[in-house]
C-alpha cells in the first residue's frame, strides 16, 4: 500500500513536472496533470492540497536531487558551476520551471523549503569559506553565490539574436567561457568594485 502510494506521488510530481513548465502555475490544469499520472484529481489534493503546493513540491524535488547531486564546492567554484550549468543543458525543463517559480511564487509567503534550507546551507559553507581564506571577501557571500547560480543558469541559454556570434554556439566554449568567469570572480585583489563591501 505504501508503494502504491509512493508510486502514485512520483507519477504525479513527474506529471505536474511537465504541465507546469509548459504553462505555469496559472495555466496548469490538475485534470491534465491527473490524466497524465493515471490519477485523479482527488488524489492531488489529498497528497498536496492544492495546485500551488504541488508546484512548490515539484520544486521542492528538484531542488533536493540537484543538491544532492551537485552539492556546492567552495574549493572550486567555477567546477561547481561547470556542473549546474550542464545540469540545465541536459534538463531544460528546470529552467522553464524555475523562471515560472520567479514569475507566479516569489511574492508569497511560502517558500519552497528545500529551496531555502539549500541556501542557507549554501550561504553558510562560502562565509566559512572566506573566514578561512579559501575564498576571497571581495563579495559578500550572498552576492558570490547569486552572481554563481544565475551565471550558471543563464549561460545555459542563448538569445536567437546571439547564436551567430557564439563561436558555433557549442555547449563546450559556453561552458569553458562560464567557468572562466567565475574564476575570475574569485581573482582578489586590494580594492573592492565599487558598490561592494568586504564586510
Amino acid at each position: 500500500m505504501i508503494r502504491d502510494a509512493q508510486a502514485t506521488r512520483k507519477r504525479l510530481l513527474e506529471a505536474a513536472a511537465e504541465e507546469f513548465s509548459r504553462y505555469g502555475v496559472a495555466g496548469a490544469r490538475v485534470d491534465r496533470i491527473a490524466a497524465a499520472a493515471q490519477s485523479n484529481k482527488a488524489q492531488i489534493y489529498h497528497y498536496f492540497g492544492s495546485k500551488d503546493r504541488l508546484f512548490d513540491a515539484v520544486m521542492n524535488s528538484i531542488v533536493v536531487t540537484t543538491a544532492s547531486e551537485i552539492p556546492i564546492d567552495v574549493h572550486d567554484l567555477p567546477r561547481y558551476a561547470g556542473r549546474l550549468f550542464d545540469r540545465y543543458e541536459e534538463s531544460p525543463q528546470i529552467a522553464r520551471l524555475a523562471t515560472w517559480y520567479r514569475l507566479e511564487r516569489t511574492n508569497t509567503t511560502e517558500q519552497v523549503e528545500a529551496l531555502a534550507d539549500t541556501i542557507h546551507e549554501e550561504l553558510e559553507e562560502i562565509r566559512k569559506a572566506q573566514v578561512a581564506g579559501v575564498l576571497p571577501s571581495r563579495y559578500r557571500p550572498a552576492d558570490l553565490l547569486n552572481l554563481v547560480l544565475h551565471l550558471s543558469f543563464l549561460w545555459a541559454f542563448v538569445f536567437p539574436e546571439l547564436q551567430g556570434h557564439i563561436k558555433g554556439n557549442s555547449r563546450s566554449h559556453r561552458r569553458r567561457v562560464l567557468t572562466d568567469a567565475v574564476a575570475a570572480l574569485l581573482k582578489d585583489d586590494d580594492s573592492a568594485p565599487a558598490g561592494t563591501s568586504r564586510s
